[in-house]
């Protein structure tokens, strides 16, 4: 069994081939992320393996179909860079649901106390010998009330970190599953939020979420996290807000425009795009390159979901559980709740 895996960073591979190797599984690793001039790389495999930032595309998803490829695994949750409708009836597509919410969790509630008790200035001063304290003023985090937009596994884990601290916590979700929280509509959440954390995927109704309208219903100096996808912010407003002095702190894992940009090593180079280089410029934001999930329980969580993904679609007749497809929109009566495969 062949599997085109693209985007493949050093990480990756190491858990991957334990797990490949046990399964009976060969993969061709390509550093180059998958898009319409790359697809014809995958010619002469089984199955494709991509990532967050690869492009599964009408286009690309035909190509795939040509080559004989009938499954695409994402070893990720989110799906938002695949054609699910185009892909229906051609190629399967699955994915891993939940890796390691901690992890996610974790790493956000990090970039907040990072955020504001100015941990990288303190960090970057004490290397040169500063110990002054000045302009290290932070304020507590119990007692303050954070808004969690996505009441998923990773929502429901930040949740409980917050109260953990002391924090009162408000949750908008479109479909309310957590009884452990007190859910409100989202603009209460953003009225009353000392703290808001995104943790909803990427879907026509929540791109640019948080714009310059929604900012507006905010609190003055109001901390915003996202540790989920990059287009949930409008980056042109985030950025017009923080200069505005509305926004108080940016917490910032993902970014819009972080496709030809994250995971890559630009240290050397003049990075053209103009915004993030404004964004990370700005001495109350904090960017880390989508690097949330990146803890060695998720890796080999991804890899063992993978490959087990794969190895399920070929060995119970194309039928996975962990399968996408809205194409028919019928929740309740969709085959995916039966063992049974789309189509």
């Amino acid at each position: 069994m062949k599997i085109a895996f693209f985007d493949t960073k050093e990480y990756d591979r190491t858990a991957f081939e334990k797990y490949g190797a046990e399964r009976g599984m060969e993969f061709r690793f390509l550093e180059t992320k998958l898009g319409p001039d790359t697809a014809s790389l995958a010619e002469g495999c089984d199955a494709v393996c991509v990532f967050v930032n690869d492009d599964v595309s009408a286009p690309v998803i035909d190509r795939l179909y040509e080559l004989g490829i009938r499954i695409i695994a994402l070893r990720c949750a989110g799906y938002n860079n695949v054609d699910i409708k185009h892909a229906y009836g051609r190629i399967h597509v699955v994915r891993v649901p939940a890796y390691s919410p901690y992890a996610v969790a974790e790493h956000a509630m990090a970039l907040l106390l990072t955020s504001i008790r100015r941990i990288h200035k303190a960090f970057i001063r004490t290397r040169d010998f500063n110990f002054s304290l000045n302009g290290l003023t932070g304020f507590d985090l119990h007692g303050k009330t954070v808004g969690v937009i996505g009441t998923g596994k990773i929502g429901s884990v930040f949740a409980d970190i917050c109260r953990g601290f002391g924090m009162e916590v408000l949750a908008y979700d479109k479909f309310p599953s957590n009884p452990n929280v007190k859910y409100v509509e989202l603009d209460e959440l953003f009225e009353k939020s000392d703290i808001i954390s995104l943790h909803c995927p990427l879907t026509d109704e929540t791109r640019h979420l948080i714009c310059r309208e929604s900012m507006d219903k905010m609190k003055k100096g109001v901390v915003i996290i996202n540790t989920s996808r990059g287009a949930l912010i409008d980056a042109e407003a985030l950025l017009a807000e923080i200069k505005s002095r509305r926004i108080g702190a940016a917490c910032l894992d993902v970014y819009e425009e972080e496709a030809d940009i994250f995971f890559k090593d630009y240290s050397g180079h003049i990075v053209d795009d103009d915004l993030l280089a404004r964004l990370i410029s700005m001495p109350n934001v904090i960017v880390t390159s989508h690097q949330a999930f990146l803890t060695r329980e998720a890796l080999d969580n991804i890899a063992d979901t993978t490959t087990d993904n794969i190895l399920s679609y070929f060995n119970n007749d194309g039928i996975c559980k962990n399968e996408l497809c809205y194409h028919c929109g019928k929740v309740e009566e969709c085959m995916k709740n039966r063992p049974q495969k789309c189509f």
